[in-house]
């Protein structure tokens, strides 16, 4: 994948998610840079019709991208069970309706695996990180954490399916977690670490 450093003094978050935007906006925030987000300009989201979590955040970026003018930063993410093939994966946001009711995906996920004979409660959260600039050139990375379902959800400090997860080698939930260390070890701190290494080589450590 060919590298470019980022230099521009704005970048916009392709996102209308407020979790998302801040978590991004935290990793982001050593660039001392202007971060804008797609609902600063009142845009619509895109139809995302990708079958990766890597198309779908391209869609995204590149979309921003065209209506800005701007370089755009976008996250497409979601969560995979072992017991559910794989579900909700690029559809997590999906599973929580047009209302984006997460409360009601969690408990369709609950009485899904329910359902299953011996589940393993293996389920894995993936980030896809996208950036793309005005001329055409983009930049897609992935990162993966690993973890159990665990029920009822717990904890406030999260968004999205943080209050079922449990990353491996933890006994709290994302939700649970003070967010300087979900920071630190989350599917986006994990993929923004791979965007470091292409756009960002400022912020190595």
């Amino acid at each position: 994948m060919e590298k470019r450093v980022f230099n521009h003094k704005k970048l916009v978050i392709a996102s209308h998610n407020k979790g998302k935007i801040i978590e991004i906006s935290d990793l982001l925030a050593p660039l001392n840079i202007e971060i804008l987000s797609a609902h600063d300009f009142d845009l619509e989201e895109p139809f995302e019709n990708g079958v990766t979590f890597e198309e779908n955040a391209l869609i995204k970026s590149a979309f921003v991208t065209h209506k800005t003018g701007l370089p755009s930063i976008s996250d497409d993410s979601g969560i995979c069970f072992d017991d559910l093939n794989g579900e909700p994966g690029i559809y997590s946001a999906r599973w929580a309706g047009l209302n984006k009711d997460f409360n009601l995906a969690m408990c369709n996920i609950n009485k899904a695996i329910k359902e299953k004979k011996d589940p393993n409660y293996v389920c894995q959260f993936i980030c896809a990180l996208s950036i793309s600039w005005p001329d055409g050139f983009d930049v897609t990375v992935s990162g993966q954490v690993n973890g159990k379902y665990t029920w009822p959800p717990r904890g406030k400090k999260g968004f999205g399916y943080d209050p079922i997860f449990k990353p491996l080698g933890y006994n709290i939930t994302f939700a649970e977690m003070d967010p300087l260390l979900k920071h630190k070890i989350s599917h986006r701190s994990i993929a923004f670490k791979k965007l470091i290494n292409f756009c960002f080589p400022s912020l190595k450590r």
